[in-house]
Order: structure tokens, then sequence, then C-alpha cells
């Protein structure tokens, strides 16, 4: 289930906003975001899940779990559509900025172009009719705000280098030092703060819609920050960095079947004992931060609460790491303290240990299930496959980092693994129609929560994943052409989620 509660039965769609059609490159939070959540609602669904909407960056490939930010939003999905309702652009420098239609993000392009956008919004400011909810919202976020603003500030000042390379007086935020530089660049803070608010008055606009829909968000949180961010900037404290500012250890996965050298992601590590000092202060703002952007949180890398893969930072593999632990069931009677209504759902794929179980048992938080990992060997106890699920479990066709159904059968799956679904699935499927099989098998399964890739809804083919993990280039791009979201997908949808007693007029909206 995703509340912790008795388990009710209900779907959505898998969808990040960049993924949605519109005029300028890239989806955002305008129109075409309302127009999906109409169609979420005459498809009986209940949940929108997304990625992390906060900031990304081109060093990192515009990955969205690579950050400057754990609380601001991504001026990208900034709408200038809404920007014009609002009269911070005219309808003719929105109009101006619009591209030709295109089924990947160009995101070069599109920041450039979103940029000189929010330029001209900046300028058009002081004349706004919104002055006092602006000043409301940059007193109310000032704890995070400010912080974030000054940091993008300065970064662009340093020619966009990582703060480890700062002057060292501004790297250890000496106070004077800190304070004249922001004087400095007061008018470059203030713009990254209005930024800010306009994303900040979207995006509660477009949940508030959702919400009314009976549609419920899940975000996405990242366990780690990046090192080049506002968070390890501001503090330093919590995480483990040297004298300097610089990681000591760096986080990672081991080597598995999968990598002989592991995994080395290179996000700095945090001190637990300094977060349990605090009664994980930081932490409990951050989860208190993303409910009130959504309604469910997903953890990536829930195994990070209870142990952690650390490589010192100098090593190029993650070969010579070491597991350490964390306090996973201190910390979690915290935070569920704190926030009695927490609803989580834990990133519990590959292998997972049974201190992780115990704290996903304990405190009822979901794991997840991928049908595409069901065929991958000859055993009925596979954990993946339908007839192995309980209750209290959010079932996927495939992630983000997965390949689409038709993809992953067109051009992964093994001809034994084709065997075993057909056998699974009681007789020979054509590929044209597989996914809606597994749609099917995702549905009818008991698990409480049945989420779907909209590309697998769609049947696309491998040219529509997501995110090929390792691969630095050519992720995060992948779009939805206008009108290929029809009213035939819409009733077919609908059609499997009330078969199976997962529609939307089941619940009441909300959470």
């Amino acid at each position: 289930m995703v509340e912790n509660e008795t388990p009710t039965r209900h779907s959505g769609i898998l969808l990040h906003v960049t993924s949605l059609p519109s005029s300028y490159g890239i989806g955002d939070l305008g129109p075409a975001a309302y127009r999906f959540a109409d169609f979420l609602a005459e498809a009986g669904q209940s949940l929108w899940q997304m990625l992390p909407l906060t900031p990304t960056d081109g060093a990192c490939g515009h990955s969205p779990y690579s950050s400057a930010s754990a609380f601001a939003g991504s001026r990208l999905l900034v709408s200038p559509e809404l920007l014009a309702e609002d009269g911070l652009l005219t309808d003719e420098e929105a109009r101006r900025a619009e591209v030709t239609a295109g089924d990947r993000v160009d995101y070069a392009g599109v920041s450039a172009s979103k940029e000189a956008l929010l330029d001209a919004a900046y300028r058009r400011r002081k004349s706004w009719r919104f002055e006092s909810e602006y000043a409301d919202f940059c007193r109310s976020n000032a704890w995070w705000l400010d912080d974030y603003a000054a940091f993008a500030a300065f970064k662009a000042s340093f020619d966009s280098r990582d703060w480890g390379t700062w002057p060292r007086e501004i790297r250890l935020r000496e106070r004077l030092a800190v304070e004249a530089l922001k004087a400095s660049l007061a008018d470059r803070i203030e713009r990254e703060k209005f930024i800010q608010f306009v994303f900040a008055r979207q995006w509660v606009a477009l949940k508030r819609y959702c919400n009314g829909k009976g549609i419920r968000i899940i975000g996405d949180l990242p366990i780690y920050i990046s090192y080049d961010s506002a968070d390890a900037w501001s503090n330093p404290g919590i995480f483990k960095l040297d004298a300097e500012g610089r990681p000591t250890v760096v986080a990672g996965v081991p080597p598995d079947y999968f990598s002989k050298t592991g995994q080395l992601w290179g996000n700095p590590i945090y001190r637990w004992d300094v977060l349990k000092s605090s009664g994980y202060a930081w932490w409990c703002t951050r989860l208190g931060h993303a409910t009130s952007l959504f309604d469910i949180v997903r953890i990536d890398h829930f195994r990070g609460f209870a142990g952690f893969w650390e490589v010192p930072a100098a090593e190029a593999t993650a070969v010579n790491g070491r597991w350490s632990p964390a306090p996973a069931d201190d910390f979690f009677q915290t935070v569920t303290r704190r926030y009695p209504n927490l609803a989580i759902i834990a990133e519990d794929l590959g292998l997972i240990t049974p201190d992780v179980k115990h704290v996903m048992a304990k405190f009822g938080f979901p794991g997840m299930k991928v049908l595409l990992f069901a065929f991958g060997d000859d055993t009925s106890t596979n954990p993946y496959q339908p007839h192995a699920y309980d209750a209290n479990s959010v079932v996927y066709t495939g992630t983000h980092d997965n390949n689409t159904v038709r993809g992953w059968f067109d051009g992964e799956a093994k001809p034994a693994e084709k065997r075993r679904l057909m056998r699974y699935l009681g007789r020979e499927v054509p590929a044209e129609e597989l996914h809606w099989e597994l749609i099917r098998l995702a549905m009818m399964s008991v698990a409480s929560t049945a989420v779907i890739p909209m590309q697998d809804v769609l049947g696309l083919g491998r040219q529509a994943r997501m995110n090929l993990p390792s691969v630095t280039d050519g992720n995060w791009a992948w779009r939805l052409a206008p009108g290929q979201v029809t009213p035939e997908a819409a009733g077919r949808l609908l059609e499997v989620t009330e078969i199976y007693g997962r529609g939307a007029a089941r619940r009441a909206p909300g959470r």
C-alpha cells in the first residue's frame, strides 16, 4: 500500500514533466500538464508519478537525480504560457520563443531560450500584481531560498565551477566575505529568488488541479544530494568533508553481477552521528518540504538508510569501499513522529538485506516490484512474479531506468525469458500487444498500487526509453508528441483499471 493503513487498490502513470508536449522544446507546468491530468482522470487513474523536479545541469547530462538543490525547482519547467497569462511576458515574447515540435529535448537550446524568457519576466516583475505574494514566499522559504539563491549566483560568477574550487573564504562561508559577495551580486540573487517563486506558483496551481480531480502526485526523492549543491555548501557539517570542504569519502555500490568495479556515484556521505544529535533536523526539513510538494514520496536507494557503501574520495572505482551502518530504525521513528501521515514508497530493487526489510515492515513502507525482472530465471519464487507479491507493494511494468516493455522484448529479452513470459501468460502473445498483457498482469496483481510508464501504455519501443544507467549522454530527453495521448488509449486504460478494481472513482480525492 502507499499509506500505512489497510490497502486499497489504485493505479497511475509514470511520466516526467519534461516528457510532456509543449511549444517550447521541453515539457513544463503549463497547459499540456493540465491536459495530461485530464487524461489521467478520464482513464480512471488516481496517481501521477514524476521524477525529481529540482534543477538540472548540463554538466550532469541534465539528470534530475543530480541537482544543485534538494529544495529548489527546475527553471526549465516554468511555463512561458503561464508567465504570459500572469502578465510577465507579452504574447509576442512567448510566441517568438516557440520551437518546432520534436520527440527529444534539446537541453542546450531549451536552456538558452528559457533564460531569455526568464530575463524578460524578471525585468517586468516590479509592475506585477503579485508583489506581496512574492515577498511572503521569500520570507516563508528563506531557510533554503537564501542559501540556494546565493549559491546559484556565486556559481555563475565563478564560471560555473563547483564550489570546492571557489576562493577559500567563500568556499568555507566566512561571513564578511560572503556578505560582500552577496551585496555585489544582489540583483542576480534576487533573480534566482524570483524564478523559484514563479516555479512554486505554477506548481501549486497544477497540484491543486490534480488533487481536485482525485489525482495524487508521487514525487521522487534521491537519498543522496550532489556535492556541487547549495545543500552541501551551506550544511558542510552533516557530510563527511575535510577542513577545506572537500569529500573524504563518496557514495556508490559495490561490485556485483552487473559491474566488476561497482558504481562510483561520487555523492558526499552523510555524517549520521551529527544528524542524529540534531534530531535529524536537516532530513526532517527535507521530508517536510517534500510532503508540501507531493502527496506521496518515493525514496531512491532506500537501503542507504540502513547501510551504505562508502569509498575513499581518491579512488577511481567503487571496489575499495566498505559497508557502514546507518540508524534507519531510529531515523524513521523520529521522522514518523514528526510526520505521522508521511506516505513513502521505498525503492528496494536489487539485493536487499534483512535489516532493510525489517525497517520497511515495521513502518509499513511498500516496496517496488518490476515486471521486467520477473522472467529472468525459471523459478516460481522469483519475487517479481505477480503471484509472489503481497498487498503492500507498488508494481511497475518498468521504471525510468528500464527499457520499455516493447524495447525489452525486441532487443533485450533472451529466448528463455520470452518462453517463460509466454508460459506465465498461458498463451503466445504478439509483440505488438505484449505491453497490454503486462499492464493487465500489473493491474490484476494483489499489489495495492500499480504504476505504468506512459511509454508502455502507448506500446513504444526502445527509442522512448528515459534513461540508460551508466551512459552519460542522450538520457532524460524522450517526449510525447502532440496528439500522441489519445481518447482510445484513455478508454483502454480505463477498462483494464475498472476490471481489476483500481478505478479512481473508488477513492476520495487528495490524501
